[in-house]
């Protein structure tokens, strides 16, 4: 079986609400894959069907070749879930409650304690092991979350947004487990909406926005679509902001990105030189640049070149009146 992960035509409402409209996606087994779009875009519905927490209103879904509809029960052996949020118990210590979830899935007293201290021990958690998970930091949560996910292995990953919120280092922590945890043949699908994270973790990537999918390829493929640069250019003053744009257009062309920032500018550069130009001309015309960067485009960049807009903060995709769904195994509860 070649893809670990196939989708046709997936589509879910809720409500008046379209979010999701018609995402097909085909990932390879062993693969770690990433999700990418702003807050309400449908990655996290998109996640929740895959993990036979909800049911598609439209199109199909497999899951290691099993329908995620139909075959909902072999869908849930086979898969972990770790949701955006920390779910384990913050009056128990942290091998309580691997060695607790351990026991939910059926594990023996014995080999569940061994499993809750290898697992531990694997994520840097050893010396924490006794104490309450509610003295851990943002860091050491996220990780034992993880960890929970992984008391029995499961060979596919869902991963929802599994750094958001961490200070650099702890995101890194996270990223060498996933790493980690792909170099063992799990197949680990994540959502994020980080390009840097999607750059160091992902072989593949799909773009969504607004529960449509705007864009799939590498990393390298969504980079190109603006460029090999971007030149970020923040002012002193925002009523210098035209008087700005129009250096840049002259020199450059339209390669202008939309920007959030009333005092910023961002614009593709094929050639680095050129960025020292519009440096000197800005200076020349004297306009007060505070600071800039020249290097790969961000997510909001990639985001720009596709939509034509920024990503911008929406509603979320699943309104909180939603009917609770029934948990999966190996941590799809989450």
């Amino acid at each position: 079986m070649e893809h670990a992960i196939e989708t046709e035509g997936l589509a879910k409402n809720f409500g008046k609400t379209r979010a999701l409209d018609g995402i097909s996606l085909r990932i390879r087994r062993g693969a770690v894959y990433g999700l990418l779009g702003p807050n309400g875009a449908g990655k996290t519905t998109t996640i929740r069907v895959l993990a036979t927490l909800l049911r598609p209103d439209a199109g199909s879904a497999r899951v290691l070749g099993h329908d995620v509809v139909r075959e909902a029960a072999l869908v849930r052996q086979k898969i972990g879930l770790t949701g955006q949020y920390a779910s384990v118990d913050e009056e128990l210590s942290g091998h309580e409650n691997l060695v607790l979830v351990g026991r939910l899935l059926g594990m023996p007293w014995r080999d569940a304690r061994e499993r809750a201290t290898e697992l531990l021990e694997g994520f840097g958690l050893g010396e924490a092991a006794k104490r309450q998970v509610r003295t851990y930091s943002g860091g050491m949560r996220r990780r034992i979350d993880v960890a929970a996910s992984l008391v029995v292995t499961p060979e596919v990953l869902f991963l929802d947004e599994p750094t958001s919120g961490l200070d650099p280092h702890s995101r890194n922590q996270v990223w060498d487990i996933v790493r980690r945890i792909a170099a063992r043949g799990t197949t680990v699908l994540l959502t994020t909406q980080y390009l840097e994270e999607a750059d160091r973790l992902a072989e593949g990537l799909a773009v969504i926005d607004h529960g449509r999918l705007i864009a799939q390829g590498t990393s390298r493929d969504l980079k190109a679509s603006v460029g090999a640069n971007a030149l970020h250019v923040r002012l002193n003053d925002e009523e210098q902001l035209p008087k700005a744009k129009a250096i840049i257009t002259r020199i450059l062309g339209d390669g202008i990105l939309p920007e959030m920032d009333p005092r910023s500018v961002s614009v593709k550069v094929a050639n680095p030189v050129e960025a020292s130009k519009v440096l000197a001309s800005l200076g020349k015309d004297g306009i007060r640049v505070r600071e800039f960067s020249l290097g790969s485009p961000s997510l909001d960049d990639v985001f720009f070149a596709l939509t034509g807009r920024p990503a911008e903060e929406q509603k979320p995709e699943e309104p909180a009146s939603a009917p609770p769904v029934a948990p999966a195994r190996r941590g799809a509860e989450k």
